[in-house]
């Protein structure tokens, strides 16, 4: 491996922090498909049947490779590779170019035109239909690959541990990343929100997005990563960059140390949970700190299915999770399907914006049924394990709907609560709060939401940085809320596994904080080291800045 760099003195490139932590190492580059000439002569009508049949293969062997890596995969890997997967085999745009095919057109070219059809058509939509946009070209380069008998394309294997430098990775090759060699993750584009940046976390892996500049950083260049504080250090001098992991190192040892339970300095309570997705991942957060599950996301029973899963095979998946934490809380989200995770069987209709379109709670309008189902396997689930479940609602936006949900979900016995996620129910908390039994903020969504900013957006990325003041403010608000009820008001998105943010979060009056478990030692060691009243100070400082730069600046301030 080349040990030069195309920048020849130390430089600072700078982005959004994701996952903190701080890595020395040589950088390598995803290995992306070579150029290939797309042929330009038309395919004979009597071969044109063959062309086809090899194209279908192509597309099926990728889609199947997907779908094996998902099946070895766990949380948001495996939902993320499933939903890859899905989309390696959707009929438009495999129709698209069965269609040209059928035409003559050769089979590596139709994938790039009938690709590049649907990026234009995705690039339109905008909002998280825009996301798509490299999962679907990351699925054409494997296709064309596949048919030109190329190896496919994706993040090399390293001899040594290095940091990954990428535009913008694929969901499907973050999802594969082995921590133990890629130990940092520094892209172009990608928000802190992104599938990018929830596989960094769950895998616990330093991560800065949105870096500009990282073009000039050549592969073997010696790199220094600070996840903390946003930064990429090109060829920095090797006694300081020793100087600074060794602090992590220290940092990170005080972490592992933390047993638990949660609590501040001076003993006030704050439970810290695990966000969990099946029963393997709430087996792996069993083995950490974790006092329970704050978010047990559904999903991944229901996507890449034609029908819809039985009431049986719902409970025989959740009684994994409650059996993993049959003494402690777990908080159980109902499906948050719809805008980027479509249900086959659910009749989606095409929306225009399907980020503000049906999703969540919503879907329940048109599919009763599913909503009723999914309360009675979490019922049968509990009764089963002898566990008392919560269940919470995502998407609510009014007290109506809020009510509607908490009547339903008590008919089966079950302690009901729903996400805030809209800036309208963060407004009307203490309405909300009049029906339910606890509120969960999940801090991605109200960021998007709130900022107006998709939060796949690269460009966009400062906007739905959690640190937004506008957001806090509105967690402030939820909090309060909480707080007048005599209700407890938790944070499940990824802001709580930000440990200096939840000390903040702490502050507003937030009670738990639930996150990927790679992140729960480090977020309670932090909380341990503070008071409450340091906590507090830390908010409301926070809560008078101007920008998230500020907000963070001001955090760490009132906690040094």
């Amino acid at each position: 491996m080349s040990t030069t760099s195309s920048v020849a003195s130390p430089s600072l490139l700078r982005g959004v922090p994701v996952v903190p932590g701080v890595r020395y190492a040589p950088a390598i580059r995803a290995s992306r498909l070579p150029q290939i000439d797309l042929p330009t002569g038309d395919i004979a009508e009597a071969d044109r049947p063959a062309e086809a049949g090899r194209f279908a293969a192509a597309a099926t062997a990728v889609a199947d490779r997907l779908r094996a890596r998902a099946a070895h995969a766990t949380g948001a890997a495996s939902e993320v590779l499933a939903a890859t997967a899905t989309l390696a085999q959707d009929r438009a745009w495999l129709g698209a170019a069965d269609k040209r095919i059928a035409a003559g057109t050769p089979a590596v070219r139709a994938v790039t035109e009938a690709v590049d059809q649907f990026v234009e058509l995705f690039t339109q939509i905008g909002g998280l239909m825009a996301e798509r946009v490299t999962d679907l070209r990351d699925i054409r380069d494997r296709v064309i690959a596949e048919l030109s008998g190329l190896p496919e394309p994706g993040v090399p294997l390293p001899d040594v541990p290095s940091i990954l430098c990428a535009e913008d990775l694929a969901p499907a090759d973050t999802a594969g990343l082995d921590p133990q060699l890629v130990v940092g993750l520094v892209t172009t584009l990608g928000g802190p929100t992104s599938h990018t940046a929830i596989i960094a976390r769950q895998l616990g892996i330093p991560c800065v997005v949105a870096v500009s500049g990282l073009d000039s950083v050549a592969a073997g260049a010696m790199v220094l990563l600070d996840g903390t504080a946003g930064t990429l250090t090109v060829d920095p001098d090797p006694s300081q960059a020793a100087a600074a992991v060794a602090a992590a190192q220290r940092d990170a040892l005080a972490a592992r140390q933390w047993t638990g339970p949660g609590a501040t300095a001076d003993g006030h309570a704050v439970a810290i949970l695990a966000n969990v997705q099946d029963g393997a991942a709430a087996r792996t957060a069993r083995e950490t700190p974790a006092e329970g599950v704050g978010l047990f996301r559904t999903e991944l029973c229901f996507l890449n299915r034609d029908t819809e899963p039985t009431v049986d095979e719902q409970a025989t998946i959740y009684g994994e999770v409650l059996e993993a934490f049959n003494t402690a809380k777990v908080v159980v989200r109902t499906l948050d399907a719809g805008s980027d995770k479509p249900l086959k069987f659910a009749g989606h209709p095409e929306e225009a914006n399907p980020a503000l379109g049906v999703r969540g709670i919503r879907i329940a309008t048109g599919n009763p049924a599913l909503l009723e189902h999914q309360l009675e396997a979490i019922a049968a689930a509990a009764k089963a394990t002898g566990s008392r479940p919560w269940v919470m609602a995502p998407m609510i936006a009014t007290a109506a709907e809020a009510k509607a949900f908490a009547d339903q979900a008590r008919t089966h016995g079950l302690t009901a609560g729903v996400m805030i996620e809209v800036p309208a129910a963060a407004l009307l908390a203490d309405r909300i709060l009049e029906h339910v039994d606890f509120l969960s903020i999940g801090t991605n969504d109200l960021a998007q939401y709130t900022m107006a900013a998709d939060r796949m957006s690269a460009e966009l990325a400062a906007l739905t940085d959690p640190w937004q003041p506008a957001v806090l403010t509105l967690v402030a608000l939820a909090a309060r809320a909480g707080a007048a009820a005599g209700k407890p008001v938790g944070v499940c998105g990824e802001a709580a596994a930000d440990p200096l943010l939840a000390a903040v979060l702490v502050g507003l009056g937030v009670t738990s904080l639930s996150m990927a478990p790679a992140a729960i030692s480090a977020v309670g060691a932090r909380i341990a080291q503070v008071t409450l009243q340091q906590c507090r100070a830390a908010a409301e400082a926070v809560l008078l800045t101007a920008t998230a730069a500020e907000a963070r600046e001001a955090a760490l301030t009132a906690l040094a």
